[in-house]
């Protein structure tokens, strides 16, 4: 089968392979799309991050060249021996975190934390941009009906930002300020409305990610080439109650800060490729937080839910698709040229 596979910076080769099959408890899936994820595109331009070289990861027994592709769903096409609840055919969504189970995260039901957090598609195992996949079932979660398959390659990434608002301390009738309005950014702003945020500032400097911030419900969208985004918020709202920043870039996250009332919280959702400073008396004196986030943990089933009622929607958000023989040129480097591209959905090769 043709799968995309990452051998190094700016080297993703559409190959072919072997077709997996499923072994005791894991599920084949027949892929129909996966989206291009800010993650892979960190791979792509300044890897490896989490894609293992050197050393097999610990939990998928992989290092590169790996298939990537974490964004995705697709139909049941094979059962391995043990596994129970689902069917062939069933439409499904895949959440690709591999987790040891053992740690003390993990044996808090924090497996997004776990000591060796691993994702299918960047740490190894049988990613999306293929025909098949093959993951452990406890990876599968059936679609409602309702939801096209294109709505369920977003599913991934909207439980980012919907365990990212969950992870705030906002509250209904709070302000926020979201800092980077890519795809995460973007459905981080869907997930504060549904949040009950009262006001939801947006930083962007590509106008076409701006105009769609408003479409989404965002209260404003700033442009911080032109103006103090700093200075915009405070005026408007006298400081945030929670900033989230969704840009990786070092310059912003003071920014984020500083744009927080007193009390006042900031969300890292960003993987970063290297170091960000700030001064920590505009933490200590205001007495503000800071708290990461990463990848989500028990909120398939809500995202889902909410989908069905209209949120995180397909339409709004994928601005481009594409076959996988395009994956490089159209795909990956078209979101480095292209800042009006938001999300980019991969079409499973036959």
């Amino acid at each position: 089968m043709k799968a995309a596979r990452w051998h190094g910076v700016k080297d993703i080769r559409v190959e072919e392979i072997d077709t997996p099959t499923p072994g005791p408890g894991e599920v084949a899936i027949k892929v129909a799309w996966t989206g291009i994820c800010g993650s892979d595109l960190h791979e792509y331009l300044a890897g490896p991050i989490f894609v293992p070289v050197e050393q097999d990861h610990p939990l998928s027994h992989d290092k590169a060249p790996i298939t990537m592709g974490h964004e995705y769903c697709g139909t049941v096409a094979e059962l391995g021996e043990g596994v129970a609840g689902l069917n062939i055919g069933d439409r499904v969504a895949i959440e690709p975190i591999f987790a040891c189970g053992t740690c003390p995260a993990c044996f808090e039901g924090k497996y997004n934390l776990c000591d060796r957090l691993g994702f299918v598609g960047l740490s190894g195992g049988h990613g999306g941009f293929a025909a098949t996949s093959v993951v452990p079932a406890r990876m599968v979660h059936k679609m409602p009906d309702a939801l096209s398959m294109e709505q369920g390659a977003l599913v991934e990434p909207a439980a980012v930002a919907l365990h990212a608002v969950r992870m705030s301390k906002i509250k209904a009738g709070d302000t926020a300020a979201v800092f980077g309005a890519g795809p995460i950014g973007l459905l981080v702003v869907e997930a504060l409305r549904v949040a009950g945020a009262a006001q939801i500032h947006v930083v962007e400097p590509s106008a076409e990610r701006r105009e769609k911030a408003l479409e989404l419900g965002a209260t404003s969208a700033i442009d911080p080439t032109a103006e103090d985004p700093v200075a915009k918020i405070r005026d408007a709202t006298g400081g945030v109650h929670v900033a989230f920043e969704v840009t990786g870039v070092p310059r912003v996250l003071p920014q984020c800060i500083d744009s927080t009332r007193h009390e006042g919280q900031t969300l890292i959702v960003s993987i970063w490729e290297g170091d960000a400073s700030f001064q920590p008396n505009t933490a200590v004196l205001k007495e503000r937080q800071l708290q990461g986030t990463i990848a989500y943990r028990n909120v398939y089933p809500a995202v889902m839910e909410l989908m069905v009622q209209g949120y995180f929607s397909a339409d709004k958000l994928v601005t481009k698709r594409i076959k996988i023989d395009q994956i490089v040129e159209q795909g990956f480097e078209a979101l480095v040229a292209e800042k009006s591209q938001v999300k980019i959905l991969v079409e499973a090769p036959d």
